[in-house]
């Protein structure tokens, strides 16, 4: 594209959103948005040929923003007005706002030179940004998410719901905690993002294709930093101040939409978590 963006990871996630909306009809998370954020035809998805491990990959991606979103829905019946999508990348949320008329009003955090590029490719392709969403530029290695977003005009004094997919792997352990603990300072917030485990939990051909992926996101400068035990990330959520937790790994997922668990020659799996702040939990733990 003439106007290439600025994480190449970014950009493989939002055609892999694109291309479940043509390849599995959008079966497990509908987005009217990704095909035209990701600047393709429908043509020309549906005869690209899938490789190794990539059906699988599209349809964790699916399945995450299909978790958050069902999430967001719960929170905005309970009173939640504000969101954050953190490492917003080409993600349509805050385009498209489905609970605009509830008065949910969303900020997009990301890198500013991504943020750049995004409003440039906005006005290139004719989406407007509507008045429900705010950017809010944010480096989470340097700057401090809790100041960047009270300029933004994010109310500190009433809970929030965050949006945190396909960061966490590339942040150092303290920027995670960091991001974790302000979360938790939150009366009454949530969070949903997802992680990694370490390339040593995958065996036989998934240990191959991480190791692929790993070298991959290295070689365009976005090489994973953290990827966690499940046990070492409760530890963390706990230390954070997220007491009360979800986490979804593959029987969880499985369970969660109701399908078979499948046998895989795998014991690592991919998580998804959803937490709250103390006082906000409504898991039913």
């Amino acid at each position: 594209m003439a106007n290439a963006c600025p994480s190449v990871t970014a950009w493989r996630v939002a055609r892999h959103r694109a291309k479940h909306q043509i390849l599995e009809k959008g079966a497990v998370f509908s987005d009217p948005l990704a095909l035209q954020i990701a600047g393709e035809t429908a043509d020309v998805l549906a005869t690209e040929g899938d490789k190794e491990g990539e059906k699988g990959f599209r349809l964790f991606m699916a399945i995450r923003s299909r978790i958050v979103e069902d999430k967001l829905a719960e929170a905005v019946q309970r009173g939640i007005r504000q969101a954050v999508v953190m490492g917003g990348g080409v993600d349509t949320l805050g385009l498209r706002n489905p609970h605009v008329k509830s008065g949910l009003t969303v900020f997009e955090v990301d890198r500013p030179l991504m943020q750049d590029w995004k409003r440039s490719h906005l006005t290139q392709l004719g989406l407007s940004v509507p008045q429900s969403l705010t950017f809010v530029p944010v480096d989470f290695e340097q700057d401090n998410l809790r100041s960047c977003l009270i300029k933004a005009g994010f109310d500190l004094a009433i809970p929030a719901f965050f949006s945190w997919l396909g960061v966490v792997p590339y942040l150092t352990q303290e920027a995670i905690e960091n991001t974790l603990r302000f979360v938790a300072s939150l009366s009454g917030s949530e969070i949903v993002f997802d992680y990694g485990e370490p390339l040593e939990n995958y065996e036989g051909s998934h240990r191959q294709l991480m190791e692929e992926r790993s070298a991959f996101v290295a070689s365009v400068g976005e090489p994973w930093l953290s990827r966690f035990n499940p046990q070492d990330m409760h530890a963390i959520l706990q230390k954070c101040g997220l007491n009360h937790f979800i986490d979804y790994d593959r029987a969880g997922i499985s369970s969660y939409f109701g399908w078979p668990i499948k046998n895989t020659n795998t014991k690592a799996s991919p998580h998804v978590v959803d937490a709250f702040s103390a006082s906000g939990c409504h898991l039913g733990l």
